[in-house]
């Protein structure tokens, strides 16, 4: 693998650590009491919170929740059942530097609207371009033996998994999603990526070729000169340009 791009670690979590075991009572205990909120940190303290790096699958159980806060968090990556979560509408990882990429599932969150996401840190970025990691030989591994489809929740074994990188709009952000897909037939139902990034699902790997910078900018930001306030006076000059970014095209 180029030594540029990063390779995904399985197996990120200690399941028998106190940090993990105390982590997984915070979730039961927001889902019997219905909290709309859910801020592991909170609960666990900045000692034992630092020690997560991943959430339980569990977390799908939370339907009542509207706000998930993971600010400044250790995180490496968040399971597909995140998408399970009906209610989310804000979602804050901000400062969680390790996190990379994200689960094609979070789409699913249709009612969310809001996010808060470091996303110089992530694969893909429009100015810095971080190089996917190649998903031959299917790397990401989830914990227990199946897996289900992004697409058609269908139950498969790891080996039947065809995973491939997305580029999507979420909440407030755009951000790089790993899908994991079933059949050619779902690949097909995965939205095409915002102008200026991949267009298509992919790979990822040395070979992939990201828009530029500047590609980016051509395809999102509009240049507006504004008119001059006094028509008449010929030596003033213009003021700076402005530059406001396209409305997001669904």
């Amino acid at each position: 693998m180029d030594k540029n791009i990063s390779k995904i670690k399985n197996n990120v979590q200690d399941r028998n650590s106190e940090a993990w075991i105390k982590l997984c009572e915070y979730v039961e205990y927001i889902h019997k009491k219905g909290k709309k909120e859910f801020s592991p940190r909170e609960y666990l303290g900045d000692e034992l919170f630092a020690q997560i790096y991943t959430l339980p699958e569990s977390i799908g159980k939370l339907k009542k929740v509207k706000k998930v806060w993971l600010y400044g968090s250790n995180l490496k990556r968040i399971p597909p059942e995140i998408g399970e979560m009906e209610s989310l509408e804000y979602f804050d990882p901000y400062t969680s530097y390790n996190l990379k990429w994200f689960p094609y599932e979070l789409t699913k969150c249709k009612n969310l609207k809001d996010s808060r996401v470091s996303t110089r840190a992530v694969y893909g970025n429009f100015k810095s371009r971080k190089p996917f990691p190649k998903l031959d030989h299917n790397p990401v591994k989830y914990f227990g033996e199946k897996v289900k489809c992004s697409v058609c929740e269908k139950p498969m074994s790891h080996s039947e998994t065809n995973q491939l990188w997305t580029t999507q709009r979420i909440g407030t952000d755009t951000l790089p999603f790993l899908a994991n897909l079933c059949s050619k037939e779902c690949e097909e139902k995965i939205p095409n990526s915002p102008k200026g990034y991949v267009q298509f699902p992919h790979k990822g790997g040395a070979g992939l070729k990201q828009p530029s910078y500047e590609e980016w900018e051509k395809a999102n930001v509009v240049k507006i000169i504004p008119k001059e306030l006094n028509e008449n006076d010929k030596n003033k000059k213009p003021k700076l340009l402005k530059l406001i970014r396209k409305i997001w095209e669904k």
